[in-house]
């Protein structure tokens, strides 16, 4: 009898570590088994420079999205952006690409318009800022002063 209860304990124990296991490696690795209900909007980008897929998407500082896909069309880098349902963003949102901190991950930021109209599934964000290359800024500032 006592040696059942051991046994049990055991394999409670073992069920309880295994859930624990998996739940930490599913929110370290990003992963979304249970995905909330969000659409695509893309936007266009001289230099994406530093930012990858995956990389947080904010509004006023909080997270509303992650960065889906980077490509090279006509020698632009075209971003799509994963958005939650629950966030509406006009359509003449703001999309520009910066630093957390001085030499942090690099992120979207959205500013939010005026207009009336919102950014539907497969929107286009047309106004974008590049992101800042600190190397030819640096390069500017020293040949400049010559």
């Amino acid at each position: 009898m006592k040696d059942r209860t051991v046994e049990f304990a055991v394999g409670v124990f073992v069920v309880i570590g295994l859930a624990a296991m998996a739940y930490i490696s599913i929110s370290l690795g990003d992963l979304e088994i249970f995905a909330r209900p969000s659409y695509l909007v893309e936007a266009e980008f001289s230099n994406t420079s530093g930012l990858k897929e995956g990389a947080s998407v904010e509004v006023a500082g909080v997270e509303v999205g992650r960065v889906e896909s980077i490509e090279l069309k006509d020698f632009m880098s075209t971003v799509t952006m994963r958005i939650d349902r629950k966030v509406e963003l006009p359509e003449d949102t703001i999309a520009s690409i910066r630093t957390q901190g001085i030499i942090g991950e690099k992120f979207i930021k959205l500013s939010p318009g005026g207009s009336d109209r919102m950014l539907a599934d497969g929107s286009y964000i047309h106004d974008t800022e590049p992101a800042i290359d600190i190397e030819e800024l640096i390069s500017k500032y020293i040949f400049s002063s010559e």
